[in-house]
């Protein structure tokens, strides 16, 4: 049985695995975790230290970290060439992700009001969203990190010693788990009767064996090291950060093709089965820091894994002036021969504005990578909880417009200076939020395992949330195409064509558009939009973004803290759309909101690629956080009638504009709806659903409706 033949084998059970999971875990919109289910036999009970019935701090955290490093079931399958597999997260146990907050303890009342109005996703209690330095870690191994514990703890003294103990007992755990493994691997030998796989469990063993008492030194192993990193931090709080797997890996990968003991055949089985494990955010090429391109062997050869796999995959190619056009175009190739959405592509150019914040240099910009839903950060020296603090600008819009039409005065004008006002308020509660977290969070959820792979947190016996040499928090904007098509549709229909009254749109609106107030919607819902290409919605688009930047920007923060603004909603385009009313666009009460950058469905009767692309390249804060655009379409246009050449052309033209990330499906219109009606009938269908990738099927009906409606309105 050859390495292909194995990767199809393991996909199938991947596929399977995925069907169980969803029948004991029920919908799932999330991105895939590369999970399987846990056994039926399992059980897992945590140790309280608080009042409430949870678990805080290092030593909550720790212990129970620990008993269910103990306690998870040991996974080894024969065909696979590392050993491990996720199953159960500590924070199932703890409330959930972001995690049960202590309110009694750390209580912030007064601010949850301020939240709750604004509709504020502020990030309090968000863990891990940040890259580690994962040298760090293969340079010392699991060993090498206990005894940099130990000495640290040594010259900090007692006051630090349960930072110290915490760190030291969940690596601990880890090296127990490995053990387990071993003796799994070594049973299934003494019994294993076929000899190819016996050569494959042995050569398994050998590697786990090798990692448990010393840093990793072949290719093998250090995807292995980092396999089991991966699986402990995602126990611990659904930590998917990766990194430039192709520029990491490389040293490994030349030594044993130059000692000859590996092949690129089985390169790419190795890294299969590390996407298998840990579909986790790598980045692939990019340019250095004289403006080389970093495409080597390697970058080619992850690419041809994830095809192998054929699953869910969260690979972005960074694409810049010298990009390795082979490989652009591979990774184009396989958006259409794959249709799983992967890979994404970020773009140089505007990344590179990450050097205009404070502190930053060039060096730093380039280094900074693409490691999660939308968002980039600076491996092991940046704690920029990118993802997770959101403003509802729909809902900033929402007070303003009925606080002034409940006032005697409606004016462009005055509803204007309302909405910057109410948004300037909305900045300064978020800020207040993210400090009251930055100042919090280590007393509730300290980073136990991102901790051992962070410049300084080790070595000062400090959090990184307090230790990181940059603060640097993105904040994004949801909702801005909602808010600029409301501008315009009033400006056109009150100001310049006069067609209805400030009340009578306002009624409509009270009414959620319903009976005689249809009509009054239509007029609205054609007004002319963001994204139709410089009319009223493109420029209040413009005008909403660069008052978001400018506020976002401005805000003062303690400590070196700063923030970088954004436009990205995430997942959250249907909870944040419930919070917001019939809005003067013509879209009604609790409605989705647009997703991230895009502009609203309709906006064009032809959906143009191109539009979209001008308008979000438009809205880009330019700070070097994403405003990503999200791209559907259909395979209408083979790779051999130029469809792959249209669209580099397009991801390019996006890019030389300052776009930031594009993220594409390739999916057929027909087949995506037949599998909305029946999802069962596709198991195997993966959707990019926003900046990840995930099973159509394991998704709730309501979220699939939501990729449905937003891939046909553009497809």
């Amino acid at each position: 049985m050859n390495y292909r033949e194995r990767i199809r084998i393991l996909r199938d059970k991947k596929i399977k695995d995925t069907l169980e999971k969803r029948k004991q875990k029920g919908y799932m919109d999330l991105d895939d975790n590369g999970g399987v289910a846990v056994p039926d036999d399992f059980s897992f009970t945590p140790v309280s230290n608080s009042s409430d019935g949870g678990f805080y701090g290092a030593v909550g955290f720790s212990v129970n970290m620990a008993k269910l490093a103990d306690a998870h079931p040991v996974y080894v399958d024969p065909l696979e060439i590392l050993a491990g597999r996720r199953m159960v997260m500590l924070l199932d146990y703890q409330g959930g992700w972001p995690g049960k907050w202590p309110d009694h303890l750390m209580p912030y009342d007064g601010l949850k009001k301020e939240l709750y109005e604004y509709d504020i996703i502020s990030g309090i209690g968000s863990n891990q969203h940040y890259a580690c330095d994962y040298q760090i870690g293969i340079s010392l191994g699991y060993h090498g990190l206990i005894q940099k514990i130990r000495h640290y703890r040594k010259k900090n003294g007692k006051e630090k010693y349960e930072f110290y103990d915490a760190h030291e007992r969940v690596l601990r755990a880890l090296l127990r788990l490995i053990e387990r493994h071993i003796d799994e691997i070594s049973f299934k030998i003494s019994v294993e009767e076929n000899e190819e796989i016996r050569e494959n469990l042995k050569e398994m063993l050998e590697c786990n064996k090798n990692i448990l008492t010393a840093p990793p030194k072949t290719f093998l192993e250090v995807c292995q090291w980092l396999g089991w990193f991966y699986q402990v931090s995602w126990m611990y709080n659904r930590e998917g950060a990766g990194m430039q797997i192709d520029q990491f890996l490389y040293p490994f990968y030349k030594k044993d093709k130059e000692e000859g003991r590996l092949d690129d055949e089985k390169a790419t089985f190795i890294l299969a089965d590390l996407l298998l494990l840990n579909p986790n955010y790598y980045q692939l090429s990019g340019p250095d820091e004289n403006g080389n391109d970093m495409t080597n062997e390697l970058s080619f050869l992850v690419l041809r894994a994830a095809h192998w796999l054929n699953s869910s995959a969260n690979i972005t190619i960074r694409i810049h002036d010298k990009i390795n056009e082979e490989l652009f175009k591979k990774g184009v190739e396989y958006l259409f021969k794959d249709g799983n959405g992967w890979p994404r592509f970020s773009g140089d150019k505007g990344l590179m504005n990450y050097a205009r914040n404070e502190n930053v240099t060039r060096k730093m910009a380039v280094e900074r990578i693409a490691v999660g839903c939308n968002w980039m950060a600076l491996p092991g020296r940046e704690y920029p909880l990118n993802d997770c603090v959101k403003i509802n600008v729909a809902k900033v819009f929402d007070i303003a417009y009925h606080e002034m039409m409940n006032g005697e005065d409606y004016s462009m004008d005055i509803l204007w200076k309302k909405f910057v006002c109410h948004l300037e308020r909305g900045v300064d509660i978020t800020a207040r939020g993210i400090n009251f977290h930055l100042d919090n969070m280590h007393k509730h959820m300290p980073e136990l395992w991102g901790n051992l792979l962070m410049h300084n947190a080790i070595e000062q016996g400090v959090d990184m949330t307090l230790s990181a040499e940059f603060v640097n928090i993105g904040v994004d904007g949801a909702g801005i195409a909602v808010v600029a098509d409301s501008f315009a549709a009033l400006e056109q229909r009150v100001v310049k064509d006069r067609c209805l009254s400030w009340k009578e749109i306002y009624d409509a609106i009270l009414a959620d558009f319903k009976g005689e107030n249809k009509r009054i919607q239509q007029i609205l819902s054609h007004s002319e939009k963001y994204c139709q290409g410089r009319g009223l919605g493109d420029k209040w688009a413009d005008k909403v973004n660069r008052e978001f930047t400018k506020q976002i920007k401005e805000k003062k923060m303690p400590k070196n803290r700063i923030l970088i603004p954004g436009w990205f909603s995430w997942a959250n385009t249907i909870g944040l759309g419930k919070k917001v009313g019939a809005t003067p666009n013509g879209r009604k009460a609790g409605q989705p909101i647009n997703h991230g950058a895009n502009p609203n469905a309709g906006f064009r009767k032809d959906g143009a690629a191109t539009a979209m692309s001008n308008g979000i390249a438009m809205v880009q804060p330019g700070f070097g956080n994403p405003a990503p655009f999200q791209l559907e379409l259909d395979p209408g246009v083979g790779m051999e009638d130029g469809g792959v050449e249209r669209v580099m052309d397009l991801i390019r033209g996006h890019f030389e504009k300052g776009g930031t990330l594009i993220n594409v499906n390739i999916v057929n219109k027909e087949k995506i709806l037949a599998a909305h009606k029946d999802p069962e009938l596709y198991p195997d269908l993966v959707v990019r659903v926003t900046g990840f990738t995930s099973y159509f099927i394991t998704l709730s009906p309501e979220f699939r409706k939501l990729v449905v409606d937003r891939m046909i309105d553009t497809i």
